[in-house]
């Protein structure tokens, strides 16, 4: 696979989501957790996403239970703690792996495209990779990058 719009996953409910369906959007693309100190950048996500997706801005979260074992929950539940404490409208996808043998495909891509301080490897929760409105993989972020301190990269892209 060669672009970004080649890849598929499922959503949070489970319906299987192109991301072609995504074609000429900026993105932010995060894995993510409930139960980490990171969490509160949902917040911060969910204000970028609310304020910049009439331009064609979109947030896709994948919740990921890889690092300290801080996403546990089924997707109903991840769904509630989302949508109960941070208000999350921004599209989430099921929980998957983003390293290792059983990593998801896009982020296979995704850290090929943009690698890190530890090399391909996703370090923790709440890493962001920027992609253009060509689907280009633009930069990396590491997850003590808060959303907020992304605005104006996002900005230039849309």
């Amino acid at each position: 696979m060669s672009a970004i719009y080649d890849f598929k996953a499922n959503s949070l409910l489970g319906e299987e989501v192109p991301m072609r369906r995504f074609e000429g959007q900026v993105l932010l693309i995060v894995n993510t957790a409930s139960k980490c100190g990171f969490t509160p950048q949902y917040r911060g996500l969910e204000d970028l996403y609310r304020d910049l997706s009439p331009r064609g801005f979109a947030v896709l979260g994948f919740p990921c239970n890889q690092f300290g074992a801080q996403e546990p929950g089924q997707a109903s539940e991840i769904q509630e703690f989302c949508s109960t404490n941070y208000d999350v409208t921004f599209p989430l996808f099921e929980k998957i792996d983003v390293n290792g043998a059983n990593a998801h495909p896009l982020y296979e891509y995704l850290k090929r495209q943009q690698s890190g301080l530890l090399g391909a490897s996703i370090k923790w929760n709440f890493t962001k990779f920027l992609v253009d409105r060509a689907g280009r993989v633009i930069a990396r972020y590491a997850p003590t990058a808060r959303p907020e301190g992304l605005r104006q990269q996002i900005e230039t892209l849309l």
